[in-house]
């Protein structure tokens, strides 16, 4: 059962990465979903970064 599993997950993305190298609209859209998970990771550290200044001024 595990190896089964294991093997589908393998294939799933062998699969998914064929997929996206030979499709333009799918490496486009991985991109644009990475840039806009790296802004909001920046927003969020920004946030922790003003959030522990303002502990350490008070």
């Amino acid at each position: 059962m595990e190896k089964i599993f294991c093997l589908g997950l393998m294939f799933g993305a062998i699969g998914g990465a064929l997929l996206v190298a030979n499709s333009y609209k799918a490496r486009s859209l991985v991109k644009k979903s990475q840039e806009e998970v790296m802004k909001k990771m920046d927003d969020m550290m920004d946030e922790r970064l003003k959030a522990m200044g303002q502990k350490q001024k008070d």
